[in-house]
């Protein structure tokens, strides 16, 4: 049976793919499931310190969430469509978002609903210049499910994330851009290494570190200033125990490349 989201190691960095491109990488549940195992086994292996996503074939990042399966759970009851789709999906989303590593989706083509979402959630994106992105649930009679009603109004703004949640219009990737739902495009043909460039650029300082800044702006989103201010300090405090702390400031004082640990 074909793995629903392959693994590849490339160094430090593991790239997942999902892998239904007959579907446009539409998430079944069973793509969600596999993803967040892979997240946990990455998450347990020191030697992996960035995570590169991105969808199999020449089409699509994903398409969104597979219809065909969730309308099955609708139909079953609302408590099973919450349970097994909606549930699950945000999990998903969630997961990604407070990872401690840094994780880059690197957007191969569309990026609908569900594909759309996750790179709301993950911390930095790169996309084709053949990329389009789009909120399309209205069009099925539903809200975004996987957090998307709260992500992208976070990162564009209220009124900007209405228009595309409110018409399901496609929007391409220099919108996407211009709205901080990406951070590059590139050429189609320099995705990849994009990707892995940014990866390899955060990948060169503390892993610990780059954990700790994930940690602060994901909990201090939300948050007041002063409680933001309050993670913010709780990070740190957790960072000056460190050896990469002492590591990092010895190589500055010293003038040369940190040789840094993560511990």
């Amino acid at each position: 049976m074909t793995e629903t989201v392959l693994f590849e190691r490339r160094g430090a960095i593991a790239v997942l793919t999902l892998n239904r491109p007959e579907k446009l990488n539409a998430l079944d549940y069973a793509t969600n499931d596999r993803l967040l195992d892979l997240l946990d086994a990455i998450e347990g292996d020191d030697r992996l310190r960035a995570v590169v996503i991105t969808g199999a074939g020449d089409r699509a990042f994903s398409a969104g969430g597979d219809i065909h399966e969730f309308t099955g759970s609708i139909n079953a009851s609302v408590d099973i469509a919450m349970r097994d789709f909606v549930r699950r999906g945000q999990a998903m989303t969630a997961r990604l978002e407070s990872f401690p590593k840094p994780v880059i989706a690197a957007v191969n083509g569309i990026a609908y609903g569900g594909g759309c979402e996750i790179t709301e959630a993950v911390h930095l994106a790169v996309a084709s210049d053949r990329a389009m992105f789009a909120k399309p649930e209205i069009a099925i009679g539903i809200p975004p499910t996987f957090g998307g009603t709260q992500r992208l109004p976070r990162l564009a703004g209220r009124k900007r994330a209405l228009e595309l949640l409110l018409t399901g219009d496609p929007f391409t990737p220099d919108h996407a851009l211009a709205l901080g739902l990406i951070n590059r495009v590139v050429p189609h043909d320099d995705l990849m290494s994009a990707a892995f460039a940014l990866a390899e650029r955060v990948t060169r300082h503390s892993p610990l570190a780059a954990a700790r800044i994930v940690t602060a702006v994901t909990r201090g989103l939300n948050a007041s200033i002063g409680e933001g201010l309050r993670i913010e300090g709780e990070q740190f405090a957790r960072m000056a125990a460190t050896q990469d702390v002492h590591e990092g400031l010895s190589a500055w004082i010293e003038r040369r490349t940190p040789l840094y640990q993560g511990r």
